[in-house]
């Protein structure tokens, strides 16, 4: 169990590196394509149109093929996506090949992000303590490598090609190295079989809803972070490139200490309660990040959101996954209402702070996680949380 374990903290992690090295240079690449924020919001999009595509066909995937076979055919989608939104960019720049490199990377990651987490769901009931928030945080780790690397490479002005051909080459070959050791299930799962599960039975639970509203909210208030805390560090608070890239760092390195620990945290004081002062430091860090215009407590507000941002995503997924004869279904249904957010959310941004600024835009991230706050309770586990 040791070894498929260690490969799926890999996964993670290769994840995180890809999203967090790409998207730690959207500035540049909003530069080399010589677009305003309006159409950023829309090639944003293709990387959510693209994960909503993957979150679909991850679970008939999943019914039909071991999760290690999902799971190696998403990694390797994920490099194809790097190469061809980096060749978008760079070769002859344009903004439709860019498009489709991060639908592709977003199609991939999708995918990749149903069967990870329905793994590392059965690995948590396996030990019988919190667990997905580690592998969470590993994929914050990547994400935070990622984000190094990013400014590395923008400090050192490399072209976007090469920094895509650098990201992908690492996703191929920690892939290689590491995918093979995953287990389509962990050693002594009971896990019941899913043929059983009607779209009925898990849409029509409230539960799945409820459940839904804390991804959205939380799986939001860190996707944005993702998609324009570096911009917004750059046209909002007035920073240089490098530094954009540093700060969205900052944010990715407080989220990963807190998943870490996070486990913890849960297993002491329960999902809701966790979930609840997690939204709360969530929602104080962004409101002091949107209103107040010192560089000092932008920062302060930074690591607030971060570290509110945490535990949200992976205890929603950790939730979806309580009942192991729905699993796969559940979690796949509560990953695409998450995802929902991300489809309206990057051109929603893109306009608003194409007419108000990006600062303001993100209020509205602000009220989605209010409302995952409020929707807590509904990830209480079934015997008592």
């Amino acid at each position: 169990m040791l070894a498929w374990r260690n490969a799926l903290l890999a996964v993670f992690a290769l994840c995180g590196v890809a999203m967090g090295g790409w998207m730690a240079r959207m500035p540049a690449v909003k530069q080399a394509l010589a677009i305003d924020t309006a159409q950023t919001g829309l090639l944003i999009l293709g990387l959510a149109v693209g994960s909503i595509v993957g979150l679909l066909l991850a679970g008939p995937l999943l019914s039909r093929f071991p999760s290690r076979t999902v799971i190696a055919a998403s990694i390797a989608g994920i490099g194809v996506g790097l190469l061809v939104a980096g060749a978008g960019t760079t070769l002859s720049p344009s903004f439709w090949v860019t498009y489709g490199g991060f639908a592709i990377l977003g199609a991939s990651l999708g995918a990749c992000d149903v069967a990870m987490n329905v793994s590392g769901a059965l690995n948590e009931r396996a030990l019988g303590k919190t667990f997905l928030p580690v592998l969470h945080a590993f994929f914050s780790f990547g994400a935070l490598l990622g984000a190094g690397v990013g400014a590395v490479t923008e400090f050192a002005a490399l072209p976007l090609l090469a920094h895509s051909v650098v990201l992908a080459g690492a996703v191929f070959l920690v892939g290689a190295l590491y995918v093979r050791h995953l287990q389509s299930e962990p050693v002594g799962s009971s896990r019941a079989p899913e043929s059983r599960v009607s779209l009925r039975e898990i849409w029509g639970d409230p539960r799945t809803y409820f459940i839904g509203l804390i991804v959205l909210g939380m799986g939001f208030a860190e996707g944005s972070a993702n998609d324009w805390l570096s911009l917004a560090m750059v046209d909002g608070h007035g920073a240089d490139n490098t530094t954009g890239a540093v700060v969205f760092g900052v944010f990715v390195g407080v989220m990963t200490v807190g998943r870490l620990v996070g486990g913890r945290v849960v297993d002491r004081f329960g999902r809701v309660l966790t979930l609840q002062v997690s939204s709360g430091l969530a929602a104080v860090g962004l409101a002091l990040f949107i209103v107040v215009p010192d560089m000092v407590t932008a920062l302060i507000g930074v690591v607030l959101w971060g570290l509110g941002s945490a535990l949200g995503f992976p205890l929603g997924m950790s939730a979806a996954a309580d009942d192991p004869r729905t699993a796969s279904a559940r979690v796949g249904a509560v990953a695409l209402i998450g995802y929902c957010a991300f489809l309206i959310g990057p051109p929603t941004l893109g306009l608003l702070g194409e007419q108000l600024g990006i600062l303001p835009a993100l209020t509205v991230v602000l009220a989605l996680i209010v409302v995952a706050g409020l929707a807590s309770p509904g990830a209480r586990q079934p015997l008592g949380d």
